[in-house]
């Protein structure tokens, strides 16, 4: 099969970039290895994690077309109270996490739409559920890559001149011979205040399994993991005290906490401020990461709440899921652990009226588009990154380290985004790491791998460290890199030139910044003027 552009990975970086590429006239092969495109908003389930001036500024406008989108299709085809249809910020979870909480699969019908039109046209072909497996190379040039189906032996060759890596963990990189870098970087590499001495490629923030309860009469208690008695009792050594408690760490101040748990508080959705500014809000873990508040719809529409579990007792911290020999044993653990978790909260949690156990609490498989009950794929914190010309460092938008000074300019800027440092504990034994930052730029150079020339990447696997990593890596960030990358692959095609030398050559370069303004990207944060 050949395309213009192919793209590997349908998560929110793959999908961006593809839609770049076939705004900009060129023919696209998009694969994606799980049932649903959208990544870490779909498959994962995870609801977008995103700066605090969302609805004004600070994404792309394709992006905004997607918040916009879901939105929408809750006006057109759910029955929604007259209030909470005439809310404008509709918030459809009311989770204190995002503005934007909702249910993973009208997020998968809005990009599905999106794309739609292309694939009409056959411009775009969609392969899934496929996965790469190997890759040819010619000199410092990927030549083609050959995808698997997920659950079969059939196997298709794609040649493109130009091919993103959109994967969840950089799984073209070592197909490819890519340099690369995972887990932590030493200090003397990078000068982070905030690394260690020794690099440590195997310490990587931990991956979960997501999965979606909600809260009705009957007991819907799962069956008893094979390896409960393990997780029931598992205990990180910097935690203090069992995974499994609704007490845990606090992830700025490392101080215990006690978190609430109460299904179906009758609380007004429209009164739920989701400010992280203000309050992380996680204080009751119901309602932290909701994704459907039954208030927000018809009396009776909804049994209960549905609530997102992406919470620090299913962080999965014994190993990489990566770039070791047991990945794959770690993956099946993670899901474990997952289900031990759920199966806790079912039998053993403490409720307020001095009992155990919530039997009421059921697992919403149906809502994750599994046959299994959890999210179709591990929530993914950490990639494979490039070793890019440019890697983005702590220092470059540390607020301790820039003050008023704000974070560091890119004359190469081609987005922007907002989020802490936030590092989940890691598979190495380190505690949360959660860093104040400044509003900061995307830098075309860590969009460009040190030697190959047409490989890009499109997702977490920027040029970024471990630490940076941290704030790069969320939702509306991950839309912005891979629509510059699918927008920066079309650019070369129509100029018969390269990505690096549209970083070098300033004429180039002031083409291509305006190429993206013009379709919606913007490169600066606005100076606000506070009266």
């Amino acid at each position: 099969m050949e395309a213009e552009v192919l793209v590997i990975g349908g998560g929110l970086g793959g999908v961006a970039a593809a839609l770049a590429a076939l705004r900009a006239g060129r023919k696209v092969v998009l694969t994606e290895e799980f049932d649903w495109l959208g990544g870490q908003l779909t498959s994962q389930a995870v609801p977008p994690d995103e700066n605090s001036w969302v609805e004004q500024f600070g994404a792309t406008a394709s992006y905004r077309t997607v918040r916009e989108g879901i939105r929408d299709y809750y006006r057109r085809h759910f029955p929604l109270t007259e209030r909470s249809r005439a809310w404008r910020h509709l918030n459809p979870g009311a989770g204190h996490v995002s503005r934007l909480c909702h249910e993973p699969r009208v997020a998968v019908a809005v990009l599905e739409a999106m794309l739609a039109p292309y694939r009409g046209s056959g411009r775009l072909r969609v392969l899934q559920p496929y996965r790469p497996v190997s890759a040819e190379t010619d000199g410092d040039r990927v030549s083609a890559v050959t995808v698997a189906h997920r659950d079969g032996d059939d196997e298709i060759t794609v040649t493109a001149p130009y091919v993103l890596d959109a994967t969840e963990t950089g799984e073209l990189l070592p197909l490819t011979g890519t340099e690369y870098v995972t887990g932590f970087e030493a200090q003397s590499e990078t000068g982070e205040p905030s690394a260690p001495d020794v690099a440590q490629p195997l310490n990587m923030q931990a991956a979960s399994v997501c999965f979606a309860l909600d809260h009705v009469d009957g007991d819907h208690t799962v069956d008893k993991p094979a390896r409960y008695g393990f997780w029931r009792t598992y205990q990180p050594d910097f935690w203090g005290g069992p995974l499994f408690s609704l007490s845990a760490p606090h992830p700025r101040t490392k101080e215990i906490v006690e978190r609430e748990f109460t299904p179906n508080p009758d609380d007004d959705p429209l009164a739920v401020v989701a400010d992280q500014r203000l309050s992380p809000g996680d204080s009751n873990l119901w309602t932290f990461r909701r994704i459907a508040a039954r208030r927000n719809f018809a009396d009776g529409a909804y049994e209960s709440d549905i609530t997102l579990v992406n919470w620090p007792m299913i962080d999965y911290l014994p190993g990489p899921v990566f770039d070791v020999p047991d990945a794959a044993e770690h993956l099946t653990a993670a899901r474990e652990l997952s289900y031990s978790f759920l199966y806790w909260l079912q039998t053993e949690a403490p409720r307020p009226d001095g009992g155990t156990g919530y039997p009421g609490l059921r697992l919403r498989g149906d809502v994750m588009g599994s046959a299994d009950g959890l999210a179709q794929a591990p929530y993914i914190r950490e990639s494979r990154r490039i070793r890019a010309e440019r890697t983005v460092v702590e220092q470059d938008l540390s607020l301790a380290v820039r003050g008023d000074a704000g974070a560091v300019e890119y004359p190469d800027s081609v987005g922007i985004g907002m989020y802490r440092i936030d590092l989940h504990p890691s598979t190495g034994g380190d505690h949360y790491l959660d860093v104040a930052s400044c509003p900061f730029q995307i830098p075309l150079g860590a969009l460009l791998p040190e030697r190959m020339e047409n490989l890009l990447p499109a997702g977490k696997n920027i040029g970024t460290t471990h630490i940076t990593n941290g704030c790069y890596r969320l939702h509306p960030v991950e839309w912005n890199v891979g629509e510059v990358a699918g927008a920066l692959a079309a650019f070369c095609l129509e100029r018969g030139t390269s990505p690096r030398s549209v970083r070098n050559a300033p004429d180039l370069l002031a083409d291509f910044q305006k190429r993206l303004t013009d379709e919606g990207v913007e490169l600066r944060w606005p100076e606000i003027a506070a009266y």
